[in-house]
């Protein structure tokens, strides 16, 4: 090929480039990065290992499983606070394409509260409902929907870790 032969076909070729769209991004591609531990639900009758995304900041928290369309199903996301949070602390589902449950755990470990959350397809955050434990709690685990029914897990039965990077949970 000659040189202006390749010279054409190259300025063809960069051309004929910008008419494919780009990549998609990977669904479930994360927007944030979360730290991860490894920690148990133990019932009288059994314990359930989990993988878990920890929610430790603000941001972090408010983001959530947001835009996530799959959670694989011992894998969650653990809502860490510095404080009890009052029984009127509610969750809400916006942007959050998938069915969740979540246990809201108290300082101790103990599950006090477990609640059913749907996606919200509204397209304001107004347009969401809330979610209120009607318990206080230090901590939420948001987990798929039907988890803790399937695992004979609920109000009593407690969270166990044994590692968080600089977590305090138990």
């Amino acid at each position: 090929m000659t040189r202006r032969a390749l010279a054409v076909f190259a300025l063809a070729a960069t051309g004929f480039a910008g008419c494919y769209d780009k990549p998609k991004p990977a669904v479930d591609e994360h927007i944030l990065s979360f730290d991860t531990a490894s920690v148990h639900l133990a019932s009288r009758r059994d314990t359930v290992r989990l993988s878990l995304e920890l929610a430790r900041d603000s941001a972090h928290r408010t983001m959530g499983l947001m835009e996530r369309r799959h959670l694989a199903e011992n894998a969650g996301m653990l809502f860490l606070y510095d404080s009890t949070q009052g029984k009127d602390a509610a969750f809400w589902m916006y942007r959050t394409r998938i069915p969740l449950d979540i246990a809201f755990i108290d300082s101790t470990g103990v599950i006090r509260a477990v609640l059913g959350m749907a996606p919200c397809t509204a397209i304001l955050i107004d347009g969401c409902p809330s979610y209120p434990p009607g318990v206080p709690y230090r901590y939420a685990l948001e987990m798929n929907a039907g988890f803790f029914g399937r695992h004979g897990l609920g109000v009593g039965d407690e969270l166990v870790v044994r590692e968080l990077p600089t977590g305090r949970v138990r």
